[in-house]
């Protein structure tokens, strides 16, 4: 038996195979690990609409339906919705998991479509924006959970970005933030209630076994991973639900407005007479 990626702490995940999910990979971190994570406190229930937001190859979204019998959109700006709907197919779960190529700030969905949303090391790259949440939860019905997972830092960079990270760290990659830092940033716009913010124990070597299976080859990263040892590097969490009294602002599309003609330079205006 192929003993590549088992791990006592996703037994989940350890059902599928490891080179389905290295040909499916599509990050730094492996997608079942964190799904799997990330729903233990989540409460999925089948039948439930869940949007997949950032999905990457469909391996997250795939394992929901398989584990949850949940009814899947997978949502993906960076790859291919054909090639997901292939590899969705050779799931067996075409029939509930469906791959759309969309940007996150463009979603084709009608307001509180979906009974959850997760998303699995995609959010920082769009999530930060302090408009962002308030977006994305009209799409939830109230009561909905919203919920993330992936890398993340285990405290704040105050300062510069310490010599153990320099030689990987990117300026990107200040997206990065802590699970202190998400509640904050979740829990001031009064949108969701947050209910769970953490960080993995251990997340960083979790991290390393990833990428020893994956990208063994990837030294910069590996090397930087392991001198920081957890000190900021690791995997973050956090889960909420929309409250019922959450006031949304409208999304703004287009702003009517009524043309009217007025001079363009003062020498335009008619001059009263002396």
């Amino acid at each position: 038996m192929d003993s590549r990626l088992l791990n006592d702490r996703f037994p989940r995940s350890n059902k599928y195979h490891p080179e389905w999910l290295i040909a499916g990979c599509s990050g730094g971190a492996n997608p079942l690990w964190l799904t799997e994570w990330l729903t233990r406190d989540f409460q999925l229930r089948p039948g439930m609409r869940v949007l997949d937001l950032g999905c990457g190859r469909a391996l997250s979204s795939i394992f929901l339906r398989l584990e949850f019998e949940v009814e899947v959109w997978a949502v993906d700006l960076w790859f291919s919705a054909s090639e997901n709907s292939q590899r969705i197919r050779d799931a067996g779960v075409a029939d509930h998991v469906y791959p759309i190529h969309t940007e996150a700030r463009a979603l084709p969905f009608a307001d509180n479509f979906f009974d959850a949303v997760v998303a699995i090391d995609s959010f920082p790259y769009f999530g930060t924006d302090d408009l962002y949440l308030n977006y994305l939860a009209r799409f939830v019905k109230p009561g909905g959970a919203i919920g993330i997972a992936g890398a993340g830092l285990m405290r704040e960079m105050e300062e510069a970005v310490p010599e153990t990270l320099t030689s990987w760290w990117e300026p990107n990659m200040y997206c990065l933030h802590s699970p202190s830092w998400w509640h904050s940033h979740w829990k001031k716009a009064g949108i969701v209630d947050v209910e769970l913010a953490d960080s993995m124990p251990d997340g960083w070597r979790v991290w390393l076994e990833w990428q020893a299976v994956v990208a063994p080859n990837n030294l910069v990263e590996i090397r930087a991973v392991e001198s920081d040892a957890g000190n900021y590097l690791g995997y973050v969490r956090v889960a909420g639900r929309r409250r019922l009294d959450a006031r949304l602002d409208e999304i703004i599309q287009s702003v009517p407005t009524n043309y009217t003609p007025q001079p363009l330079l003062r020498s335009n205006e008619t001059r009263p007479t002396p």
